[in-house]
């Protein structure tokens, strides 16, 4: 077909309507279409979930067993060989509260880094938009942290800690660390889909993320003891604000009222609720508004080359 030289493609495209299928919407059309594709997240989070298990012989008993020897490792070497535990109340029920959220945090952000690229094909082959994969993700590691708060429930009453109205206030812990890992996956499933090393080196910069967060033993009691950080103040206030800490630490005090006393009683003048309430709302906040953004500005570049 001739198009004369007078008119480019661009501009008989245009006056035929004629749009690039691939070109990024609106902000506002694209936001509609993921809440559109809202069932179809929740079926392909399960389908994953299912799937991510088939080829063993204990299936989805992995869910929970993964977190569980993980924590008889730490509870091994940090617990009894190290001594970490000291003056701590109840050091299992801490430990594994740390380790199940931070676990949370750590797989949405790995399996998030690969949400595109291993979904290249689907991308290829369908129009849909991409945010809905590493969302997806996120849905995937909500549904396995459910699971594992039952057993966490269960070690939790079982070390004598009362239920009460106050464990409620997990609700929205959960709730606000569940918005930053879909805003900080959404950030590296960007980051993956164009640099593949980036999956290959998250596992060690998370691991060294764990040791940074208090996971393992008190953060607030190392800030006491601790010549290094006593003197240098602006390292405690960086450690206080990283949010593995701040979502690991707010369901500590939530859910081990003996663990809440000891902090509030000795180790007040280096901690504060109030203060890692704030924190957590704007890192939920901003990881998530700032991760789909990132993510949403890339959207017409996905599955291409």
């Amino acid at each position: 077909m001739n198009l004369g030289s007078s008119e480019s493609l661009a501009a008989y495209a245009a006056r035929f309507g004629l749009k690039q299928s691939s070109a990024r919407p609106s902000l506002r059309k694209y936001l509609q279409e993921v809440w559109e594709r809202r069932h179809f997240i929740w079926a392909f989070a399960s389908a994953k979930n299912i799937a991510m298990y088939s080829d063993s012989r204990l299936g989805q008993v992995w869910q929970l067993l993964t977190p569980l020897l993980n924590v008889g490792v730490y509870f091994l070497i940090f617990g009894l060989l190290l001594n970490t535990s000291r003056d701590l109340p109840d050091f299992l029920p801490f430990l594994v509260t740390g380790v199940f959220m931070f676990g949370f945090m750590q797989r949405s952000i790995q399996s998030g880094s690969k949400s595109v690229g291993d979904n290249l094909s689907l991308i290829r082959a369908l129009h849909f938009p991409r945010a809905t994969l590493p969302l997806a993700i996120a849905v995937v590691e909500f549904q396995q942290l459910l699971l594992s708060l039952v057993v966490l429930m269960i070690i939790v009453v079982a070390f004598g800690e009362p239920i009460g109205l106050h464990m409620l206030m997990f609700v929205p812990v959960v709730g606000l660390q569940l918005m930053f890992n879909v805003g900080a996956g959404m950030m590296m499933a960007r980051l993956g889909a164009f640099n593949r090393d980036i999956t290959q080196l998250l596992p060690f910069v998370t691991r060294t993320w764990l040791y940074l967060s208090g996971v393992i033993f008190s953060l607030p009691g190392l800030m006491t003891s601790s010549h290094f950080l006593k003197t240098h103040a602006w390292v405690s206030e960086l450690l206080k604000m990283n949010p593995g800490y701040v979502y690991v630490e707010l369901s500590r005090h939530t859910l081990l009222g003996k663990y809440r006393h000891h902090v509030q009683h000795h180790l007040a003048g280096n901690h504060s609720t109030s203060q890692l309430w704030i924190y957590a709302l704007i890192w939920a906040v901003v990881a998530l508004v700032a991760g789909f953004m990132f993510f949403y500005r890339a959207e017409e570049r996905y599955g291409r080359g």
